[in-house]
């Protein structure tokens, strides 16, 4: 944890005063935010061992789920996708690897969330571009549709969209022409047969982003999609330099910042946070960790290959 401290020059953020959440040192390198007081353990620097998804989710065995969502609606088309390893969408790529494994424990740790508050709507986002947070909204949504959930990826970002280009689905329209448009249910959302989600395409970029967001119809469209997903899972646009993402938090139950090693810096990790409320904050997850010990570990315990 002393590294990770150290890559995010954690010193300088104390000075200010700046309070953010206390890292626990798990697989995917999720910082969990404070819930109350926080345990001796989870203050506790040192890497944990890669923990099987079906062995934490046994230990919530006797709490209450969730109400499941209702029928996604028929009429969401359903498109064949092929997912290259370029793309790095782990989940269907490389399944077995350490990455996927890493983004497996992040959906544990969000099931485990939401036994104890309302989850249903997560925003991702970074303090600046280029730290992958498209990147993680895909994974995210992909291991936790493996759980049989009906899970729905909301390109968020209007200004600077990748995730269509990404799973190579062309010129879809999407979120900003259903803005624009008169239409009064969900429509521009189609299932990904390979991956097992759902995605809501940004769509073309429109010039007036921020208009579209505050119109009152990303409200009204958010509250016929609540229902009909058990994750709703937004990417959106960096907290820095746009307002967009505030919009967005306000529709949403929490946020996952996305911070990288090598190019998150003191100064925007620190605005970042600040503009992120304490009770929405979830926690921080570390992208692009080179953590040799989580290398030596699945190592020894990866799964031999076919000769």
């Amino acid at each position: 944890m002393s590294r990770i401290f150290d890559a995010l020059q954690r010193s300088g953020l104390e000075q200010t005063g700046v309070e953010y959440p206390d890292m626990m040192t798990v697989a995917a390198e999720v910082f969990e935010a404070p819930q109350g007081q926080t345990s001796a353990n989870q203050a506790t620097a040192g890497p944990a061992p890669v923990i099987d998804e079906q062995v934490a989710l046994a230990e919530m065995a006797k709490a209450i789920m969730p109400e499941r969502a209702t029928d996604a609606p028929a009429e969401f088309p359903s498109l064949e996708v092929c997912v290259t390893p370029a793309s790095r969408f782990v989940f269907v790529t490389e399944p077995d690897s350490l990455v996927a494994e890493k983004f497996r424990f992040l959906g544990v740790r969000l099931r485990q969330i939401r036994h104890s508050r309302s989850l249903k709507k997560i925003l991702i986002t970074s303090a600046i571009p280029q730290e992958g947070k498209s990147l993680v909204s895909a994974n995210v949504a992909g291991v936790l549709a493996r759980r049989k959930e009906k899970v729905l990826l909301i390109e968020g970002d209007l200004r600077r969209p990748v995730l269509a280009q990404q799973f190579g689905l062309g010129r879809l329209a999407g979120l900003a022409e259903w803005l624009q448009s008169g239409l009064q249910t969900a429509s521009n959302i189609y299932h990904l047969s390979g991956p097992g989600f759902w995605i809501m395409p940004a769509g073309d970029p429109p010039l007036n982003a921020l208009e579209l967001m505050q119109s009152g119809r990303l409200s009204q469209l958010m509250e016929q999609l609540t229902p009909l997903f058990d994750w709703i899972i937004v990417d959106s646009p960096p907290l820095l330099p746009l307002a967009d993402t505030t919009v967005w938090a306000r529709m949403t139950d929490g946020t996952l910042l996305v911070a990288r090693e090598g190019i998150t810096e003191k100064a925007p990790l620190q605005r970042g946070l600040e503009m992120i409320k304490k009770s929405d904050l979830l926690g921080i997850v570390l992208n692009g960790c080179m953590n040799p010990d989580h290398k030596n570990y699945y190592r020894r315990y990866s799964p031999p290959a076919v000769k």
